[in-house]
């Protein structure tokens, strides 16, 4: 998701007047699209899914519910069955193949969850599901079962937001208030419980921005385990972190930036595919592959992308996440259209 502003209190609040009501149950949490929206709406509104560019741009399934604005997406890759995360009340949704219409996976409020932003799969069938103003929870898919949970130690502003999973089960999360990235290793989940301490602090890493701006949003890895790559959707910037070493260094990017990008999806051989949200934009880039440089060689904005927060890459298609954050959601008022989930071709 996209900036923010702070202090909590009182410019989350400004944020609130300006931009529409932000769901009660996490009121002081304003959405890092809210804030963003503030500097950067589109001069167009979001057209309907039946009017794409090109062709490319296609429903893949719709979300139940007159409320969902979506945020998070995961693919398990041994089902390809695909999960959504609600932010307006932390629901998580299910679509398994050739569904058209997904169903309540976890519903609202499961386990205290206000919202679910970050979603992933990992290679045992676990999901994991952030809550922006608390932490992670990992449950069993074939359940439902609540597996473990962890949350953000200390008081004061957070907002967590996205995840990866590396290859040898260790999870990373940002946090866009903080810029930090917190560590979930095979051990604690073991354990089943535990707090979030910053692994990687990025706070001094990161180009100067407007105060009280996001800045960390999506998190990938290299599928070697490597590093990760993480987007400063303010500065429009990509930094890389060295798994062994802890080094932070920024991604030379070539042919364009990443301003306002979101959600981060990075394939084995090195496609990484982004969604920009506020501009209704998707793009795609050649990382190198040591991770050091990043270069442009696809982009498709198309307003029929109601805003994509995140997306969800498998052989043959791309599934993208349509928020309408902007049609009576965190972004401002109005009244949403059906919440579908985006499939495109030729990312």
């Amino acid at each position: 998701m996209l900036k923010k502003l702070l202090p909590a209190t009182l410019l989350t609040l400004t944020t609130a007047l300006t931009l529409g009501a932000i769901p009660a149950a996490h009121a002081s949490q304003a959405t890092p699209a809210a804030a963003a929206a503030a500097a950067a709406v589109p001069s167009a509104s979001p057209a309907s899914p039946a009017s794409p560019a090109g062709g490319l741009i296609s429903t893949a399934f719709t979300l139940p519910g007159e409320k969902a604005y979506p945020e998070g997406i995961a693919t398990d890759p041994r089902t390809h069955t695909v999960y959504v995360g609600s932010y307006a009340d932390g629901t998580v949704y299910r679509a398994r193949p050739g569904q058209r219409t997904a169903e309540v996976f976890l519903p609202a409020g499961t386990d205290g969850r206000h919202t679910a932003n970050g979603l992933r799969v990992d290679a045992r069938g676990r999901l994991w599901v952030t809550d922006s103003t608390a932490g992670v929870a990992v449950y069993d898919t074939a359940s439902g079962r609540r597996l473990a949970h962890f949350e953000v130690a200390g008081n004061g502003p957070l907002f967590v937001n996205d995840l990866t999973i590396t290859p040898d089960g260790t999870a990373y999360l940002t946090d866009s208030v903080r810029s930090v990235i917190y560590r979930v290793t095979p051990d604690l989940l073991a354990a089943g419980s535990g707090a979030l301490y910053p692994a990687y602090d990025l706070s001094g890493h990161l180009t100067p921005s407007p105060a009280g701006s996001f800045a960390l949003n999506g998190i990938v890895s290299d599928p070697a385990g490597r590093f990760l790559l993480a987007v400063d959707m303010t500065a429009g910037d990509l930094h890389r972190i060295d798994l062994r070493t802890g080094a932070i260094s920024r991604v030379a990017l070539r042919g364009g930036d990443l301003t306002h990008a979101d959600g981060l999806d990075l394939a084995p051989d090195g496609t990484l595919r982004v969604a920009h949200n506020t501009t209704n934009t998707l793009t795609r880039w050649h990382v190198s592959p040591d991770g050091t440089r990043a270069r442009l060689t696809r982009t498709i904005t198309d307003p029929s992308l109601q805003i994509p927060t995140t997306l969800s890459h498998t052989p043959g298609r791309t599934l993208v996440v349509r928020s309408q954050f902007d049609k009576g959601g965190p972004m401002g008022p109005g009244t949403p259209t059906a919440f579908t989930i985006a499939s495109v071709r030729g990312l």
